[in-house]
């Protein structure tokens, strides 16, 4: 196969690898179903009883089905756009807010990748001390071979990269839902009314909940899968039904394995639990060996995980370099319609944020908290962008008539985001935009090629702005407000 890279040209003509249905729905699970599931058990215990869970997964499920619902509306109403997020936000709000879009989309997806490969380390750290937490020298240089080992593996194909994440889906799938099983069948219904209202730490209900919100973001992170690959589909009305197979799917595991944790040990014992706390619960139940199966399984899933979204990241800055938002250099692809540059630059900021892990107190619920931060924003755009065509459907490439159902529910949508920002707070808002601020070197590199102006009015106003909140971001760091 040949690895040349090919310039905007060649690389714009050739069509892209076309995927099936269930191939994108594969994408969609496979990317959503990760890290996150195996960490559920202790996130929440740490927040919230029984009651605040069951609370949390129906603002989450419903605010999540909405935003499922505005993906699969606007890849029917706009086809003629591609790579989702970043895309939406751009056709919505301008080129800057579009790239700040496609930016903190893939840089979430960079970060996220790191918890994979922290959470894999920590786990085999059971077993082999020098790993520790995952954040060790020992457990940086292994993960880094694993990072540059999927490097290599994309770069043969997108074609034969989705084929594999199609059998691991599978794979991983299969111990979650074991261990949702075998929980119910050690089901303690005293210890899960103990756990009904939560511990003396937990705090009010209402604090309950918005603690374990960025949880719930995490894990449903991928539901706008189909949409990022969208290029890929062979038919367009795939995109959407990939969207909302894949939530649904999930939605019922997802919550399933929270609230059955709760029947099985006390909240206090599962919050203190050392990540994949899943682990840790169902040994609780039936022994060592179920420490085993959950790793066995936590491994498995994270791989995936790790190969769709690395897939993911690529693909948005691939397609917002097509469309002259990002340097030239980033729109180069091989003949296999592998984006090498744009992959390359994935893999290595992934490095990057592996490295800064070693001075971290909490590597795995940091890197997991600011992920979610960092994606929000490119939801609230696409979520508004939704209410935007349903307000204006006279909108040039829209196709068929918007309805109110529409407009209810990307107005529900763009609640539904709002809430998680402020339910982030103001840290993980101000650590995003240190990373956001700096990032205006790409959409000015980009300007300059096309020997256009770097900002127009707004776009400066917007750029101080950034700068502003990164500069206050770095003034907390140092003084110690907010932590690693």
């Amino acid at each position: 196969m040949s690895a040349s890279a090919t310039d905007t040209g060649s690389a714009t003509e050739r069509p892209a690898v076309k995927l099936t249905l269930l191939t994108l729905t594969a994408m969609v699970v496979g990317s959503m179903v990760g890290a996150g599931v195996f960490s559920l058990p202790g996130r929440f215990a740490a927040e919230t009883g029984v009651a605040g869970a069951l609370i949390s997964w129906t603002v989450a499920g419903v605010g999540m089905l909405m935003l499922a619902f505005v993906f699969q509306a606007l890849a029917v109403r706009r086809p003629d756009l591609d790579a989702g997020v970043y895309a939406y936000a751009k056709a919505g709000f301008g080129e800057y807010l579009g790239f700040f879009s496609a930016f903190g989309y893939w840089a979430s997806a960079c970060v996220g990748n790191v918890t994979y490969w922290v959470l894999i380390m920590s786990t085999v750290g059971a077993i082999w001390p020098a790993l520790g937490d995952g954040d060790t020298l020992l457990a940086i240089v292994l993960s880094s071979v694993g990072l540059w080992g999927f490097f290599l593996l994309i770069r043969r194909g997108v074609k034969e990269a989705a084929a594999i994440n199609r059998i691991v889906t599978v794979a991983k799938i299969v111990p979650i839902l074991f261990f949702v099983v075998l929980a119910l069948f050690y089901f303690d219904p005293s210890a899960f009314a103990d756990n009904f209202g939560g511990a003396d730490y937990a705090g009010s209900l209402f604090d309950q909940v918005r603690g374990t919100m960025l949880a719930t973001v995490f894990v449903f992170l991928g539901v706008e899968g189909a949409s990022v690959y969208s290029r890929h589909a062979k038919r367009r009305e795939d995109v959407g039904r990939a969207t909302l197979l894949g939530f649904l799917s999930v939605f019922a595991v997802f919550a399933s394995v929270t609230i059955v944790s709760y029947g099985l040990m006390p909240m206090g014992e599962i919050a203190e639990l050392r990540q994949p706390s899943m682990a840790g619960v169902l040994e609780a139940a039936v022994g060592p060996w179920g420490t085993w199966f959950v790793s066995i399984g936590l491994i498995v899933s994270v791989l995936g995980a790790y190969l769709a979204w690395t897939l993911m990241a690529a693909e948005v800055l691939f397609v917002a370099a097509k469309d002259d938002d990002m340097p030239r250099f980033l729109r180069r692809a091989t003949s296999e319609d592998v984006p090498v540059p744009a992959l390359l630059m994935t893999t290595a900021l992934s490095q990057i944020v592996l490295v800064i892990t070693l001075f971290s107190d909490d590597a795995f619920n940091f890197a997991l908290d600011l992920t979610s931060a960092l994606s929000l924003i490119p939801f609230l755009l696409a979520a508004a962008f939704a209410v935007k065509l349903a307000l204006r459907p006279e909108q040039e490439g829209a196709v068929g008539r918007s309805t109110r159902s529409e407009l209810v529910i990307a107005a529900l949508a763009v609640l539904y985001t709002a809430f998680l920002l402020y339910a982030a707070g103001l840290k993980f808002v101000l650590v995003s935009f240190i990373l956001y601020a700096p990032s205006t070197i790409l959409f000015v590199k980009a300007r300059r090629e096309q020997n256009r102006r770097a900002f127009s009015p707004a776009e400066a106003v917007l750029c101080g702005l950034a700068v502003v909140g990164a500069v206050l971001g770095v003034i907390a760091l140092a003084a110690g407000w907010i932590e690693l």
